[in-house]
């Protein structure tokens, strides 16, 4: 039993410290400093700027994903100008699914807290443990389709046939036509000798 249990360990261990362990480390601190920032401006909407609960998510919702976006880039080691067609959009397409996925679960948690009859702190409890769920199974799914997806082509990664190229370009092969040199005569020896001249 120690034995798998150590495996086990191992494994992970070599998981972790692996590349999707990274990447995943450094979205971990994308989706955390994206949320920080959904509230931040959430609380800033709501309040000194008086803006709609509709509006105020929109906004909310949107400086957050901004945040999102530049940071799995960077969690990703993205550089240069990104490609709209095969990253921005397909980022935005799912950070709308993902708004949409959250309200609904919000939607869920205040109908079913009504059903409930629940009221002041056990509903608010009830309503975060709700969108916490919700954004904790969006952040697993953004996770897979970023690393499997949409980043998959590390820029690190040489192209297919990248190796064979450089393998044909450095190595020249044999000359064609070569011959072997021919050992030199021994101007030293005796020139009656009968071995020498039989060369």
């Amino acid at each position: 039993m120690a034995l798998v249990t150590n495996r086990i360990s191992d494994t992970l261990t070599r998981k972790v410290r692996g590349k999707l362990g990274v990447r995943f480390g450094r979205f971990a601190v994308a989706a955390m400093a994206a949320f920080a920032t959904t509230e931040i401006v959430f609380t800033i909407c709501a309040g000194p700027l008086v803006l709609s609960a509709t509006w105020a998510t929109l906004v909310a919702w949107f400086s957050g994903a901004l945040v999102s976006y530049i940071l799995s880039r960077w969690a990703w080691k993205r550089k240069g100008r990104p490609s709209l067609l095969k990253e921005t959009l397909p980022f935005w397409v799912v950070s709308a699914m993902v708004v949409a996925i959250l309200t609904l679960a919000n939607k869920f948690g205040y109908h079913s807290a009504s059903w409930w009859h629940l009221h002041g702190a056990e509903r608010v409890l009830y309503l975060d443990a709700v969108y916490g769920v919700a954004n904790l199974g969006t952040f697993v799914l953004r996770f897979l389709f970023f690393h499997y997806v949409l980043f998959a082509g590390s820029p690190g990664r040489p192209a297919p046939g990248a190796a064979e190229e450089a393998l044909v370009s450095t190595d020249p092969g044999p000359e064609p036509f070569a011959r072997t040199p021919e050992p030199e005569a021994d101007d030293s020896a005796d020139p009656d000798d009968p071995v020498r001249l039989i060369r």
